[in-house]
């Protein structure tokens, strides 16, 4: 964009900046900072260009998750729907073939926190995932990893969510599992290495699940949900952008006009919306209901979220009386109204909007034949994108074994408890009997047989862990 000054990239990390990058770029460039596509995969140190941060209130806002902000849903009406939640999660693949619709309006109501984690992987397949892969991550742990990516990686980990009490710390435990989750993916997909825009999906997913599941909610996220997004040249993140100016074109022409009329590129403000799943956009109680519907349903949410900001954004001739040049409608764009991304608010609008998974592939494939006529084929050859829960589980039909919950608390086995009516009979029967402490080989090593068996209690095999609590299925313990 012309008459755009040049920004110097920020020494430190800014609160309310976008993602930082550097390396070789391409020729896109952005306001206010550089959009950077492509360049080699060593010198790259992301992909995503800095933006002028909308002051420190704003960045506190939608960087400290908060339960406070949270709407307070009554706390009768919240067990109930934890009440629902198990029982879908205990049946997971009779409700996916029957009830799916049914899962939908539950998700678009909100997941209960106590149970999102879990939710989260088993809408997403990686709790099937994992259950298919048993020790694939602890071996990809154990591994050095690529130096050029392990740099990047370590240099970003103070950026993701610093107020939040995971990551506030440098080398706490967040920020450790957080390292270990985006080492393992550059290894599990060394084509792709490592994006910046990556980190603050990981961090997201860290602060519902460990790490182990995690990763493989990443994966899903990366391989199923937004394929080819976090590949070198940014290819399908291109042409999602067209596919989103085009349904806006339909949603809200007014704003489709001033956006052609300014020559203003879609991915001049919505690769970080998209890349990221608008968890660096949107207060956390709106990032958190956007996630649940997104697991649920697919991309489409995502698309449709852009296509409400930019409605209500410069959907009107009101609107459009401050935003007269290219810059004024870039700064609208990047200090959002609150109003607009409310929660409550949000979501209604969400679910309102008639953007279906057909109106987006047929959008793909006419935005994918421009794409071959101006650039030649897609370099990065992406599976092909699944439209959410239903989609995937249709794929990749999970089994019984795979969906069954894990103690994450394993409790020694030992004597059962008697009740206290049993005991007094016991004793008077001992009394009218004689004390069998006075028995044959009642002291034969020095111990009474009772008490012996109290401190040395049959522990059964099952419980023979070393760990008291287990990686594999923790969701639970996550509240």
């Amino acid at each position: 964009l012309s008459g755009f000054p040049r920004l110097a990239e920020p020494r430190a990390p800014r609160l309310g900046a976008s993602l930082s990058a550097a390396g070789k770029c391409s020729p896109l460039r952005g306001a206010a900072g550089a959009l950077r596509i492509g360049g080699a995969a060593g010198a790259r140190q992301g992909r995503v260009g800095s933006a002028v941060g909308t002051g420190l209130a704003a960045a506190l806002t939608r960087l400290i998750p908060s339960p406070r902000r949270l709407e307070e849903v009554p706390l009768e009406v919240l067990r109930q729907r934890e009440s629902k939640w198990l029982d879908m999660l205990n049946n997971w693949d009779k409700w996916m073939a029957k009830k799916h619709k049914k899962i939908r309006l539950r998700c678009q109501k909100g997941i209960p926190p106590s149970l999102r984690g879990r939710a989260w992987q088993y809408l997403s397949g990686s709790k099937v995932k994992l259950e298919q892969n048993i020790g694939k991550f602890d071996e990809l742990d154990l591994l050095p990893g690529e130096p050029k990516w392990l740099d990047v990686i370590e240099r970003d980990l103070h950026r993701q969510f610093p107020f939040h009490e995971m990551f506030v710390s440098r080398g706490g435990h967040g920020q450790q599992d957080l390292f270990r989750v985006l080492k393992a993916y550059t290894l599990y997909r060394p084509e792709e290495g490592y994006c910046q825009a990556q980190a603050p999906i990981a961090a997201v997913l860290l602060m519902h699940m460990p790490a182990e599941q995690a990763f493989w909610c990443l994966v899903q996220i990366c391989e199923k949900y937004l394929p080819g997004y976090y590949s070198e040249k940014l290819e399908a993140i291109q042409l999602d952008g067209q596919i989103l100016f085009s349904l806006l074109h339909k949603v809200s022409p007014v704003a489709y006009k001033h956006l052609s009329k300014q020559k203003i590129d879609p991915i001049l403000y919505m690769t970080e919306w998209f890349m990221c799943a608008f968890s660096r956009t949107l207060p956390w109680s709106s990032v958190l209901r956007v996630w649940d519907m997104f697991f649920c349903e697919g991309v489409k949410i995502i698309f449709r979220v852009g296509l409400v900001l930019l409605k209500h954004t410069l959907g009107s001739s009101d609107k459009l009386k401050s935003c007269q040049g290219q810059y004024e409608t870039m700064e609208r764009l990047r200090a959002l109204s609150p109003k607009i991304m409310q929660e409550t608010f949000l979501v209604q609008e969400v679910i309102e909007l008639p953007v279906t998974e057909r109106q987006i592939e047929r959008e793909h494939l006419i935005q994918l034949k421009k794409w071959r006529e101006t650039h030649g084929e897609l370099q990065c050859k992406s599976p092909p994108r699944l439209h959410g829960a239903k989609a995937i589980s249709e794929a990749e039909p999970p089994t019984r074994k795979a969906l069954e919950p894990v103690p994450s608390i394993i409790v020694p086995a030992g004597p059962a408890p008697v009740p206290k009516a049993r005991k007094s009979k016991e004793k008077n029967r001992e009394k009218s009997l004689g004390s069998p402490a006075n028995g044959p080989g009642a002291e034969g090593n020095g111990a009474p047989g009772a008490a012996r068996e109290l401190l040395h209690p049959q522990v059964s095999p099952h419980h023979q862990s070393k760990e008291s609590l287990c990686s594999r299925e923790s969701e639970d313990t996550y509240l």
